[in-house]
């Protein structure tokens, strides 16, 4: 008799402790500082997960999806570098929201609730200063579309510090990649005029291929990129806005420079119009620090990078850039199309020490994020950065 009230006991402390969970009191914070990026209107998650009323019915499903740990999306792996974004959840954080899923998902008190954070609206992460209209784009519901770029006129009059950028995409379903490119204006720009490569393709679309140092024909302005530019932000599938005030840093944008903006689309079987939008924060004082950004890219010609047909994991050749500056390095994103399974970035230092610094096991299309590093990392002059893959696959 005493060992069955001692079991009963434990057995309503037990159902007492999951019903403790409250929604207000315990899962909201969490929710705030992981998920709500995300979760919320107009952003690329398909719930909100502002209130109560909009996550109760999500309730098993978050459980799953956390112990799971498919939410939040986060793919560096554990043990190499360490990351101010790190959305991963503890096992604590996981614990409450699989206890108050299992004990009926309830509101609690609303006095227990944290202040709502002020998201920004309209779908931004960031609070732009300045918005740019990008030209519009018809997108036929089927069909193979190339690379195009389009010009327009700077909206800075003069040299302009700007603190963060972000693309808000319009039909995000629709787009591939849209990059942001600043470019010295000279006088045979012609704004608001299409260009693309004419790329020689068969009747299944594939293209052929290309030899070390061709060219693809231009076509639609017919205008021929003049010197060096970089992307200097980039919309793909989960990707955040470019944000260097945490860094106390800014990229100087001299007055008349043009922005390009190089887009790419699918199209889904729905024609639809694009009319996706730039926006920019800006500083009148001159920051301590200056950002600059830069890729490195594994070679794609022909040669190089051909993968075999009914080859699945094939090896990709290496990408390596080298450090003509002392600078420090503090954010990070891999990218690769649909067939790209893993990458690791390490770096070479000038007195040949090596360290990894991102390693991503499961790389995935519709979530490429970036990684910003914790503290910065001081890169000397001379080291080398070296991508490549992660995994090395037999012949």
């Amino acid at each position: 008799m005493n060992r069955f009230a001692i079991l009963l006991a434990f057995t309503l402390t037990t159902v007492a402790t999951a019903q403790s969970f409250t929604f207000n009191r315990d899962v909201l914070p969490i929710l705030q500082k992981n998920c709500q990026s995300c979760h919320r209107p107009n952003q690329i998650a398909p719930m909100s997960f502002l209130d109560y009323k909009s996550t109760r019915p999500w309730a098993k499903a978050m459980k799953t999806a956390v112990a799971s740990r498919k939410m939040p999306p986060w793919f560096a792996d554990p043990g190499v570098g360490h990351f101010r974004n790190d959305r991963t959840l503890s096992a604590e954080d996981i614990d409450v929201i699989s206890k108050w899923a299992d004990s009926g998902a309830p509101e609690g008190d609303a006095k227990d609730a944290p202040s709502p954070v002020a998201w920004p609206d309209k779908g931004w992460q960031i609070k732009p200063d300045l918005i740019v209209d990008m030209p519009e784009f018809k997108v036929p519901a089927k069909g193979l579309l190339e690379w195009t770029d389009i010009t327009i006129p700077s909206p800075f009059k003069e040299d302009t510090w700007i603190t963060s950028m972000e693309i808000l995409p319009d039909h995000p379903e629709l787009i591939h990649h849209i990059g942001v490119l600043f470019r010295p204006h000279t006088p045979d720009v012609q704004y608001f005029k299409p260009e693309w490569a004419m790329i020689p393709r068969d009747e299944s679309g594939s293209a052929y291929p290309k030899k070390k140092g061709e060219r693809a024909q231009t076509a639609g302005s017919g205008q021929q990129r003049v010197g060096t530019i970089t992307i200097e932000a980039s919309y793909v599938p989960g990707i955040s806005a470019f944000d260097y005030r945490i860094y106390g840093a800014g990229k100087l944008v001299p007055a008349g420079t043009d922005i390009v903006f190089s887009m790419h689309y699918t199209p889904n079987g729905t024609a639809a119009i694009d009319h996706s939008k730039l926006g920019f924060t800006i500083t009148k004082k001159e920051p301590a620090l200056r950002y600059m950004t830069f890729a490195i890219s594994s070679p794609s010609d022909a040669e190089s990078f051909a993968i075999p047909p009914n080859q699945p994991n094939w090896e990709s050749p290496t990408a390596e850039a080298t450090f003509t500056e002392e600078c420090e390095l503090v954010w990070m994103q891999p990218h690769m199309h649909l067939r790209g399974k893993d990458m690791s970035y390490d770096l070479i230092f000038p007195d040949g020490s090596k360290q990894t610094i991102l390693s991503v096991s499961h790389y995935g299309f519709n979530w490429q994020l970036g990684y910003e590093l914790a503290k910065p990392l001081k890169i000397p002059k001379g080291t080398k950065l070296i991508g490549r893959p992660l995994r090395q696959f037999a012949e």
